[in-house]
């Protein structure tokens, strides 16, 4: 099985090529996404079975302040990928990985049935990037919520903000077993327990701060980013 990564210099891209060591997984200089011929080229080259796209401009701020940059990367780096798929070969399995950012974050515990409804610009560019690959034969979108297993690179966290949180190579290695398990359509890969940014923070940097979403400013945010599953297990933070 030949499996081709995008944004493998990404957070969870570094994990996904340690659990797929045998991937194509280009860098941004042998593969920009938002360049069509490229795109199609590459693909053309390799003919991989498996596309897993994790390229993405995942920065709330960024995309905020670059709009034209977040769409072009997340939306039109999609569409590349998609039309030289179907181009290409239609039978090329397509997983998109999303983010629980797509729905309002005022609930929590959202299911794959859940209606999205993003807070902030990048929510909108990953939601758009899930109906784009929707035109494919056969297709996976990934909604996830997770952090490198990294110090914190903040003084503070939020108390007051909420997921079902995993670390990167907790995702990538639940990945793996939901493609084994050839699922199709939405999957939610989450965590089993609820958790505050906090508590999620102290796992990697013991002295972190407390702070309140009273005390941010910038971009709206998901207050409550949990997710559940009617589609597939549940992991344990580790």
């Amino acid at each position: 099985m030949k499996i081709m990564i995008t944004g493998s210099s990404g957070r969870l891209g570094r994990e996904l090529k340690n659990v797929f060591p045998s991937a194509i997984a280009p860098t941004h200089k042998k593969l920009d996404i938002t360049s069509y011929k490229e795109v199609y080229d590459f693909i053309n080259a390799v003919r991989p079975d498996k596309i897993i796209h994790a390229a993405a401009l995942t920065s709330i701020r960024e995309c905020e302040k670059n709009k034209e940059k977040a769409w072009n990367i997340n939306v039109e780096g999609t569409k590349n990928l998609v039309k030289a798929t179907k181009s290409i070969d239609p039978k090329i399995k397509f997983i998109y990985i999303s983010t629980a950012c797509v729905f309002s974050g005022e609930e929590g515990t959202y299911t794959e049935s859940d209606l999205p409804n993003p807070k902030n610009y990048y929510a909108v560019t990953k939601l758009v990037g899930e109906f784009i690959i929707r035109e494919l034969e056969d297709w996976l979108i990934i909604r996830t919520n997770f952090v490198p297993k990294e110090p914190w690179p903040y003084p503070g966290a939020f108390v007051d903000r909420f997921g079902t949180y995993l670390f990167a190579d907790d995702v990538a290695n639940a990945i793996k077993e939901v493609i084994e398990a050839d699922l199709s359509e939405i999957v939610h890969i989450t965590g089993d327990k609820k958790m505050s940014m906090f508590e999620l923070a102290k796992k990697v940097s013991p002295d972190i701060k407390p702070m309140t979403l009273k005390e941010y400013t910038g971009p709206p945010l998901t207050v409550d980013m949990s997710l559940d599953t009617i589609k597939w297990k549940k992991y344990k933070i580790t």
